[in-house]
């Protein structure tokens, strides 16, 4: 389930760059995933959400702040992001958000940063450096605009994993999943109603209206339900450790669906950027506490 789960989350990016080639935009394409998606995620929170207690005042000032920067926030930027770099180079970014999260806890919390897990986030950031200057090199500066969009949705969503411990407590980690990316999907709606006229949802070629379906299905609603799953069956260490196969998936995915170069520094950026995670997530956990 967890490799499953992986997989499935990994094509959410090469069904984003095939949307891309029928001239679709990113407001309108993230709309069309989250209006799919909707109906689904309104299910898992109504499913979650029997026999417990209502939500107060403040349970749903959190589950609005994290729909906004777990799945809104996040989602928007790497969908922009995508427009300029390939499929590999975005998942090898968002795969840094262990150290994201590390880094966050170290200027919020003051929790300490052991040597191992610094080695671990410098071998990682060199990965995604590698992989960086040779996209670079081939298609341009718009790659560095890529790269930041898609590094700014990494970092919301660490934000959304920093913030929602103590809310996953009070409300269970499904329930929570549900209602924040409910918030999620009416913000994208809402922002395509603000930005653009409404018949241009209409105007796009239906193999983007059948990618957005797949894409809101298969590759968002599916592997939220399968991770959660496989992390009641073996637990979260072990989970992301198998999360690992997405990057890879990705990778050989764009290759073969995309024609996204495959050469020998996406390997080692690759390698590099899965050794460091796996180096920072298996640090000994007293390193992590703080005051």
């Amino acid at each position: 389930m967890a490799a499953a789960g992986s997989i499935a989350f990994s094509g959410k990016a090469i069904i984003v760059k095939l949307a891309y080639r029928y001239g679709v935009d990113a407001v309108t394409l993230i709309m069309l995933r989250m209006l799919f998606a909707l109906p689904l995620f309104l299910a898992m929170a109504w499913w979650a959400s029997r026999g417990q207690a209502a939500l107060t005042r403040r349970d749903w000032l959190s589950v609005l702040w994290l729909g906004f920067t777990g799945y809104y926030l996040a989602s928007f930027l790497d969908f922009a992001g995508l427009a300029y770099i390939s499929a590999s180079l975005e998942r090898l970014i968002l795969y840094l958000n262990p150290t994201l999260v590390l880094v966050l806890g170290w200027m919020l919390y003051g929790r300490r940063i052991s040597m191992r897990q610094a080695l671990g986030m410098a071998i990682s950031y060199a990965g995604v450096v590698v992989v960086f200057a040779q996209e670079l090199r081939l298609e341009g500066r718009d790659v560095a605009l890529g790269t930041m969009l898609v590094l700014g949705s990494a970092l919301s969503y660490a934000v959304y994993l920093v913030y929602s411990g103590e809310v996953v407590k009070r409300l269970g980690s499904l329930r929570l999943v549900g209602l924040a990316t409910s918030v999620a999907c009416l913000l994208c709606i809402a922002q395509f109603a603000v930005l653009r006229p409404l018949e241009a949802a209409t105007q796009v070629a239906p193999q983007v209206i059948w990618l957005s379906v797949l894409n809101a299905t298969l590759c968002t609603a599916v592997p939220v339900l399968l991770v959660m799953m496989a992390i009641e069956r073996i637990g979260s260490g072990l989970a992301a450790q198998t999360g690992m196969v997405g990057p890879m998936a990705t990778i050989a995915m764009g290759v073969v669906l995309l024609g996204e170069p495959f050469t020998g520094w996406v390997v080692v950026g690759t390698l590099l950027v899965l050794a460091g995670v796996l180096v920072v997530t298996r640090a000994p956990r007293a390193a992590e506490s703080g005051p």
